[in-house]
C-alpha cells in the first residue's frame, strides 16, 4: 500500500510538472510578441504588412481587397463597391482619372466618381475618403515604431525609419485631402486622458511641418541603396520633395481658414519652395538616379519608363508579383484589363477615354502647340499619319487611338493588330452608314474598338490609355493579373518638382534647365525660356494619368476653373472613296445633363458628421 501511495503521488508530481513545461512552451502555431520584435525575418514581414495597408501610394487607392471580404484596414467601408472599385488590387487605382481634365468614365467599371465630377464632395461625401483607414494604419505603425525600438536586431533603425516613412505618407495622404487633421505618434490606450483619446485636429501647417521634419530625419538613417518596394534614403528626399512643393503652393494660393487649421501664414510659400528645391536637388546631385533614355525609339524609350523594372529612374516602386487574384494571390493590379483595347476578358477595357483636350495638349515634335484647328480638320480627309505623325513621341506611349497597333486588335481596313475606332463610313455615294451592325461594301459601319460603345449608345472620346500598358499582360482572366512596377517616385517627377521650386524662388534658369532634361528625353524641341504655365503644362503632360493632376490642380487652387467645363472628342468617319478619315469634333462628350463642377469648398473633403459625433473635438470644413 505504501508504494501504491508513493506511486500515485510521483504521477500527480509528474502530471503537474508536465503541465507547467506545456504553460511554459512558445506556442508553436503562432509568434508571440517578444519574437516577432527580436526576429528579423519577423520583424519584416510584419512591415510587409504596412507597406500594403498604405494603398494611398499607389495612385491614391484607399482600400485593400486580400480577399472576398476585403481586407481588415478597410474600416471606412468593406462594402463590395469598396473593395472592388476601389482597392489597389481592382480599380482604386484608376479613380482619379475620371475626376480631373485627363480622361472620362466610360463604362465597365464596379464603381465611379460621375457624381464627384458632376456635383462635387458633399457634406458627409465618403469618396476618396482616407480617415478611418488611415487611422488604422498609423496605429499599427505607431506600434511598430514603439516596440522596434526595444529590438536587439542589428538593423532596426533602418526598419523603423522605413515605418516613420510610411507614416509621413499617411499623413500626407491625409493631409492633401482635408488640411490639418489629429497628429497621433503613440499608441492610443483606453485608459488615456480624454484629450488623447479624442484629439483636436493639428493645423495644416503643423501637419506638414511634422512630414518634413520626418523625412529629413529618416533620410539620414535610410540606406542610400536601392532595394525594390522598400523606402530608402531618395524615396524619403521624394516624399519631402513632394510633400513641401504641396505646402509651398497652397501657401501661396491659398487662404487661412478655421483659425489657422487650414493653410499657411502669409509668406510661408518661400520657405517651402525652398525645402522642395533642396530635396529635389540632393536627389539629383548625389542619388544614382537618371532619366531613363536607353531605347533609340523615342516612343518606345517612354513606354519603358513604365515596364522595364528596375530603371535608372525608379526611385521607389510598388512591386506586383505572384498569383493573380483568381488563383488566390493579392500582389498584382489591374491596371491592364482595365485600360487595355480589344480584345479582352469581357470585349471591353478603354475604362477610361483620355479627352481631346489633353491630346492637344501634347505639343508636336517641333515644339509648335498640338491643339488642331477644328474648322480646317473638318473640311479635310486625314491618314493617321497626317494627323498625328509628327506629335510629342510621348502622346503616342501615353494614349492609343485609331491606327494604334496592338495584338490581337481587329484592325478591319487598317490590317490585322490595329485599334479600329472608326464609327460610320461615308459611302462613295456620300451618304453616312453608322448603325451597329450596317456594312458597306463588305466593311463594318463600326470598327471593332467601338463595337461596346455602339450597343450601349455611349460616347467615346477616340482615345485611350495607353502609359503602363504591357503588351504581353494576361487581359483574358479577370481583374488583378498586371505585374508591371507601379511608380510610386520617378525622377521625372523630381526634376519637375524642382523646376516648379526654382522658377517660384526667381531662378529661372535652373527651371528651364530640368524642363529641358525632360524634353530632350522625350524627343521634342528646347523651350528658350519658361514662366508658370510652360512649367505646369510640361507637368501635364510628362506625369497624365500618373495621379499627379487632380492633386495639382487643387494645391494650385484653379481646379474651380479648370474643372468645371465641360470636354471634347473626336469622332473618326472612313471615308470609303479615299481610304482616309473625316473628322467630327464632339463638344460636351461626357453626354451627361450636368456640366462637370468642381466646389469651392472641395479644395478640402468633408471630415463628415459621424467622425464629429465620434470626436466633438473636430471642427468641421467650411462649407460642409
Amino acid at each position: 500500500m505504501k508504494n501504491i501511495y508513493i506511486l500515485i503521488i510521483a504521477l500527480i508530481t509528474l502530471f503537474l510538472n508536465s503541465c507547467n513545461d506545456v504553460l511554459d512552451q512558445v506556442p508553436s502555431d503562432r509568434y508571440t510578441d517578444a519574437l516577432v520584435w527580436n526576429d528579423p525575418y519577423l520583424l519584416d514581414t510584419h512591415l510587409a504588412e504596412l507597406y500594403a495597408c498604405t494603398p494611398v501610394m499607389i495612385q491614391d487607392a484607399i482600400t485593400l481587397m486580400n480577399s472576398w471580404n476585403g481586407a481588415p484596414m478597410n474600416r471606412d467601408d468593406n462594402g463590395w463597391t469598396a473593395i472592388m472599385g476601389f482597392s489597389a488590387q481592382m480599380e482604386g487605382t484608376v479613380r482619379t482619372l475620371e475626376i480631373t481634365d485627363e480622361a472620362k468614365y466610360n463604362f465597365g467599371g464596379q464603381a465611379h466618381l460621375l457624381s464627384m465630377k458632376e456635383n462635387g464632395i458633399q457634406s458627409n461625401g465618403t469618396e476618396l475618403q482616407w480617415w478611418g483607414n488611415a487611422y488604422y494604419t498609423i496605429r499599427l505603425l505607431n506600434n511598430f515604431i514603439d516596440r522596434a525600438g526595444e529590438s536587439s536586431i542589428s538593423n532596426v533603425e533602418e526598419r523603423i525609419a522605413e515605418a516613420r516613412f510610411l507614416r509621413a505618407f499617411n499623413y500626407f495622404a491625409m493631409a492633401k485631402r482635408y488640411g490639418g487633421v489629429p497628429l497621433i505618434t503613440k499608441v492610443q490606450s483606453l485608459d488615456d486622458d480624454e484629450d488623447v483619446l479624442y484629439p483636436k485636429r493639428a493645423t495644416e501647417k503643423e501637419i506638414f511641418d511634422f512630414i518634413l521634419k520626418e523625412t529629413d530625419e529618416i533620410s539620414e538613417v535610410l540606406p542610400s541603396a536601392n532595394d525594390a518596394g522598400r523606402a530608402n534614403k531618395w524615396a524619403a528626399l521624394a516624399l519631402r520633395s513632394r510633400a513641401a512643393l504641396y505646402a509651398a503652393s497652397v501657401a501661396q494660393f491659398g487662404t487661412q481658414q478655421l483659425n489657422g487649421l487650414l493653410g499657411f501664414p502669409a509668406g510661408d510659400d518661400a520657405y517651402y519652395y525652398q525645402i522642395c528645391f533642396d530635396a529635389s536637388k540632393k536627389i539629383m546631385t548625389e542619388g544614382p538616379f537618371m532619366l531613363y533614355d536607353e531605347d533609340a525609339d523615342k516612343i518606345q524609350n517612354f513606354k519603358n519608363i513604365f515596364l522595364k523594372k528596375g530603371n535608372s529612374e525608379a526611385i521607389m516602386v510598388k512591386q506586383h508579383s505572384g498569383k493573380g487574384f483568381n488563383d488566390g494571390g493579392t500582389n498584382r493590379w489591374s491596371w491592364d484589363m482595365v485600360e487595355c483595347p480589344r480584345p479582352n476578358v469581357w470585349g471591353v477595357g478603354n475604362y477610361h477615354g483620355p479627352y481631346l483636350d489633353l491630346v492637344e495638349e501634347f505639343e508636336y515634335k517641333d515644339g509648335t502647340p498640338g491643339v488642331i484647328d477644328r474648322e480646317y480638320a473638318k473640311n479635310k480627309l486625314w491618314t493617321m499619319e497626317e494627323l498625328w505623325g509628327e506629335k510629342d513621341p510621348r502622346f503616342f506611349a501615353s494614349i492609343w487611338t485609331n491606327g494604334t497597333s496592338w495584338q490581337g486588335a481587329v484592325g478591319g481596313v487598317l490590317g490585322e493588330n490595329t485599334i479600329d475606332m472608326h464609327n460610320g463610313i461615308m459611302t462613295a455615294e456620300g451618304t453616312l452608314v453608322d448603325g451597329r451592325y450596317d456594312t458597306y461594301n463588305g466593311i463594318p459601319a463600326v470598327g471593332d474598338q467601338l463595337v461596346r460603345f455602339k450597343e450601349g449608345n455611349t460616347p467615346n472620346t477616340g482615345f485611350g490609355v495607353m502609359k503602363y500598358l504591357d503588351p504581353n499582360a494576361n487581359n483574358f482572366n479577370w481583374f488583378s493579373e498586371s505585374t508591371t512596377d507601379y511608380l510610386i517616385f520617378r525622377y521625372g517627377e523630381i526634376l519637375l518638382n524642382f523646376a516648379e521650386a526654382a522658377f517660384e524662388l526667381g531662378k529661372p534658369a535652373e527651371a528651364l534647365d530640368a524642363i529641358n532634361q525632360i524634353r530632350d528625353r522625350a524627343g521634342i524641341a528646347r523651350l528658350t525660356s519658361v514662366d508658370r504655365e510652360k512649367i505646369r503644362h510640361e507637368r501635364k503632360v510628362e506625369l497624365a494619368f500618373e495621379n499627379h493632376r487632380y492633386w495639382d490642380l487643387r494645391r494650385w487652387r484653379i481646379a474651380v476653373q479648370s474643372l468645371t467645363r465641360t470636354y471634347s472628342g473626336l469622332r473618326y468617319i472612313y471615308d470609303a472613296a479615299s481610304s482616309k478619315y473625316r473628322l467630327d469634333f464632339i463638344d460636351n462628350i461626357d453626354g451627361r445633363a450636368k456640366t462637370p463642377t468642381f466646389p469651392e469648398k472641395n479644395y478640402y473633403f468633408p471630415i463628415g458628421q459621424g467622425r464629429i459625433a465620434a470626436n466633438p473635438n473636430l471642427v468641421e470644413n467650411p462649407g460642409y
